[in-house]
């Protein structure tokens, strides 16, 4: 089994790196085709032609785009993703300080899908069974026609204004502080023992991760449903029927196991847009994680902050899409033997 899940992820990181690759092309390249001039804030209005072209020497706009290429590239394979024009810090420094509240997020808002998705596909199951499935499906579609930041704006009216009952900004309360351990609130919190604290963080997460959760649970609540549906023809269940099993104990024991396999692999494909969405959230709850970055790294035209945080899209989507594949061997014993 170690060598199995061992083999999947060399042949996953294998297959990453031309995607890795491509991909930090077509976003290194249309950066530098757009009609701005990142270097415009770092010049005094007095700079003569003189100022700025020395400034393109320093950082290096001055040679050939497919040059700029290979030595971002290089320095990106050693860790060095270059220095944000706007904070004049490292582009690695400010990602990392701001990547755990996004991971945080989204995997906080991941796992409230999960609790809402999966009784509400085998819900929605019952109801097929029963032919009642129009209400399922009309339920799912209202759900679904909702996008994540409609759900936050609806959540801060609700549950922070008309019922103010819940923080809608920030990560923790002004009078918390962090501990530097994993950068990961409610664990650091944890760790330290300091449980009024951790209560604060989790507060301040509630409202972002359900907003995110709203809008990606549909998605999984069909897939579910659909695999549960198929699910009921096979044979094993006939057999389970046959031996006295009650559908109860066939549903949750049986055809549940079987149908969650394809939901995995939807979850890897789909979590882009729960990541995406997350981004997009941080803005309306004022969340300081990557989301927040970007938009500041875009307003100031700031590429190498707008390519580092690409990239790091690029390798949260890949890392993602293998951690599904192992997941979906290790449930799935038809696929163990060599």
């Amino acid at each position: 089994m170690f060598q199995l899940t061992l083999a999947i992820i060399t042949r996953r990181l294998m297959a990453a790196i031309p995607t890795l690759v491509l991909l930090s092309l077509v976003v290194f390249v249309v950066l530098r085709l757009l009609p701005v001039d990142p270097l415009a804030t770092l010049l005094p209005p007095s700079a003569t032609a003189a100022d700025s072209a020395a400034l393109r020497a320093q950082l290096g706009f001055d040679k050939p785009i497919p040059m700029q290429f290979v030595i971002w590239i290089w320095e990106a394979v050693r860790g060095n993703l270059g220095n944000s024009i706007n904070f004049h810090q490292p582009v690695t420094t400010l990602i990392l300080a701001a990547l755990p509240a996004t991971v945080e997020l989204a995997g906080v808002g991941l796992l409230m899908a999960l609790l809402i998705s999966i009784p509400g596909g085998v819900l929605a199951y019952v109801l097929y069974q029963r032919k009642r499935e129009a209400v399922a499906d009309v339920a799912v579609t209202l759900l679904q026609s909702v996008p994540s930041f409609l759900w936050a704006l609806l959540l801060i009216i609700v549950f922070g204004v008309l019922w103010p009952v819940l923080p809608f900004s920030g990560r923790v309360g002004q009078e918390v502080t962090l501990p530097a351990i994993t950068g990961l609130a409610l664990i650091d919190l944890l760790l330290a023992g300091r449980l009024h604290d951790w209560l604060s963080a989790l507060s301040h997460l509630f409202l972002p991760a359900l907003s995110l959760a709203l809008s990606f649970a549909p998605m999984v609540i069909r897939v579910l449903r659909s695999g549960l549906i198929d699910a009921a023809n096979e044979p094993y269940v006939e057999v389970a029927r046959l031996r006295g099993l009650s559908e109860t104990r066939i549903l949750w024991r049986h055809m549940l196991k079987n149908a969650v396999l394809p939901t995995i692999t939807m979850i890897g494909v789909q979590f882009g847009f729960l990541f995406s969405g997350a981004l997009l959230v941080e803005m309306i709850f004022g969340f300081p994680g990557v989301g927040n970055l970007m938009v500041q790294a875009v307003k100031a035209n700031d590429m190498p902050l707008i390519q580092g945080i690409a990239l790091l899209f690029c390798l949260l989507m890949l890392t993602i899409n293998a951690i599904v594949d192992v997941t979906y061997v290790l449930l799935n014993p038809r696929l163990r033997s060599p």
